[in-house]
């Protein structure tokens, strides 16, 4: 029994640890461990290089492939920013490019301040607080801390208008009053084709449709391509901690491979491979399909292209700047007449990883709130966490009910694991009276203490079980607390004004540690000195990590506790009352 223990006991350590050292890799840009690793899919030497136009990210003119020279003879653009507001959401756009230079959500706000907390562990980067009176600004350009976040659309041909095109703004309405949409529509006109991008924006809505009309203004047949893309630097966002690590990076869909996750730090090596050999970046994702999606995901929020269904398109990753990487759709438009237009409706979403927002815009989106390798498990949770909520309205009492479920689900293994640690107690004279007597024996050790728990009908695993049971649901509720938007910014009571923050006095931390440190008491003490000293040791370990995990994930922790050492009292009273087993 007491080796089977300690065996299970190091194993809950181990996971535990190699859990953090999964952790930590994400914080430094390392892959998760737990992540499936996609198949390497190079392409060979025919593969084309990005004709996507790419240089200039913070607004300066590029090159353009195929513009002719009168194009360095017009006389200079004067570009200007039209602000759109809706009820949700403000845009800044460039009339240079038709460019989405800055995106401003007006429903969510920037994190609240740590605490005092917080400020004692800025070694671990544990938290940048914050203004809480400013909005969360998804595209952006801020040179001072090198953030770059863009989406950006345009034609791919000899000399037509792109993300690089002044263009001209028709006069309209520019924020959102009693109707339910407001439009901004932008003209270029080049290398004798007019590109007309209308930008609807509509009342409670996220997504913005971006419709691309393509006209034919010169006296030959053209082909051009349409390309959307997402710009953004490698940087690590602010808050991003040790022990609160998210992903943010590039993301795709498609219906044959399915949600595909890329790292900036992957199309920095494979950029370096690409100067080095003089081929194409290695594009290491689903690069043709006529459906999906592109999008850069980050904690919380993501932005995402989808274009236009049934029309084939490739898929391009590439390394725009220093620091800053895209990720593109290009899709075909077919042969343009003279005189003819073609029109592509695609959608740009913006704004929070909400279920609700999510479902509408695409096939596979719900799959950017990521759940990790436990989703199977996460994803029912949260649905019943969700409705809970709708009847409750608060997310921590939620959060107490739902640890109250759960308990009882769990009550008939709980109550065997409790009774089995019982029965244990109660034979610890003969136990201890085995080890005396082959103590320089240990086979003959292991089989009289196994031969003990026969007779005495107890199952060496039942006081352990419910814990490893219970570990998947807590790393499942970890996943959905660290996912779900819903909770950023919801209070509890008192002190605790945001559960998807750590508590800023660490008071439910001290909780926990005293809840588990009753716990340890009310367990059977273990014979060996060594297993009893890290009995009490793990409750401070874990005490310490929960400093930093988020507010709602402790205040679970701590009701399940509770609720524990009502039911293991209840018990160990039960069973205290028989004698125990003299040796």
């Amino acid at each position: 029994m007491d080796i089977n223990k300690r065996t299970i006991l190091w194993i809950v350590f181990a996971v535990s640890l190699f859990v953090l050292w999964n952790n930590w890799q994400i914080s430094n840009g390392h892959p998760s461990m737990f992540a499936p690793q996609p198949a390497q899919t190079a392409k060979g030497p025919e593969a084309k290089k990005s004709d996507v136009p790419a240089a200039a990210v913070a607004g300066a003119a590029a090159a353009v492939p195929g513009a002719g020279a009168a194009a360095a003879d017009a006389a200079p653009f004067k570009a200007e920013r039209i602000t759109i507001t809706t009820d949700v959401v403000r845009a800044d756009i460039d009339t240079q490019g038709g460019v989405i230079r800055r995106l401003e959500l007006l429903k969510y706000k920037e994190n609240s301040h740590p605490g005092w907390f917080g400020g004692c562990f800025g070694l671990f980067k544990f938290c940048q607080p914050g203004d809480q009176s400013q909005n969360v600004v998804l595209f952006d350009v801020d040179a001072g801390t090198g953030k770059t976040y863009l989406a950006r659309t345009g034609l791919i041909g000899a000399g037509a208008p792109n993300h690089n095109t002044g263009f001209v703004a028709k006069p309209g309405p520019r924020m959102l009053t009693d109707g339910n949409q407001v439009q901004l529509v932008l003209e270029a006109e080049s290398g004798g084709v007019k590109l007309t991008k209308t930008f609807t924006f509509k009342r409670g809505d996220y997504v913005v449709d971006v419709r691309h009309d393509v006209t034919n203004t010169g006296t030959v047949p053209v082909s051009p391509q349409l390309y959307l893309q997402l710009a953004h630097d490698g940087n690590k966002p602010a808050g991003d901690s040790f022990f609160n690590s998210s992903y943010t990076g590039p993301t795709l869909y498609t219906d044959e491979k399915h949600y595909e996750k890329l790292k900036f730090e992957t199309l920095e090596k494979e950029a370096q491979e690409a100067v080095k050999t003089g081929k194409p970046m290695l594009q290491d994702h689903a690069t043709k399909a006529d459906n999906g999606w592109i999008a850069i995901s980050q904690h919380f929020f993501v932005s995402a292209f989808v274009p236009q269904p049934k029309l084939m398109h490739e898929i391009e990753t590439t390394k725009i700047d220093t620091n800053v990487y895209g990720i593109s759709i290009k899709q075909p438009l077919g042969t343009i007449a003279p005189g003819a237009t073609v029109t592509n409706d695609a959608k740009l979403f913006s704004g929070p990883q909400e279920n609700a927002l999510l479902e509408p815009v695409s096939p596979g989106f719900v799959l950017v709130r990521d759940y990790g390798w436990l989703a199977m498990i996460a994803k029912p949770m949260f649905w019943v966490i969700e409705h809970i909520h709708g009847v409750l309205g608060n997310w921590g009492w939620t959060i107490i009910a739902f640890t109250i479920l759960i308990k009882l689900l769990f009550f008939p293994l709980s109550a065997a694991g409790y009774r089995s640690m019982a029965k244990v107690k109660l034979v610890t004279p003969k136990m201890q009276a085995i080890r005396e007597r082959y103590k320089g024996d240990p086979a003959k050790m292991n089989q009289a203490t196994m031969e003990l728990y026969k007779a005495e009908k107890i199952n060496p695993l039942g006081g352990c079980l419910p814990i490893l049971v219970q570990m998947p649901v807590f790393i499942s509720l970890y996943y959905v607390l660290q996912s779900a938007v819903e909770i950023r910014g919801a209070p509890w009571m008192g002190w605790i004004t945001d559960l998807a923050q750590h508590d800023p006095y660490a008071i439910l931390p001290v909780l926990y540690a005293i809840s588990m440190f009753i716990t340890t008491k009310l367990n059977p003490a273990p014979a060996d000195p060594m297993q009893a000293k890290m009995m009490l040791f793990m409750p401070l370990m874990f005490s310490v990590m929960f400093f930093f995990f988020p507010s709602g994930l402790v205040l679970y922790w701590v009701v399940n506790n509770v609720l524990s050492i009502a039911q293991q009292y209840v018990i160990s009273k039960k069973f205290g009352a028989v004698e125990p087993v003299k040796a």
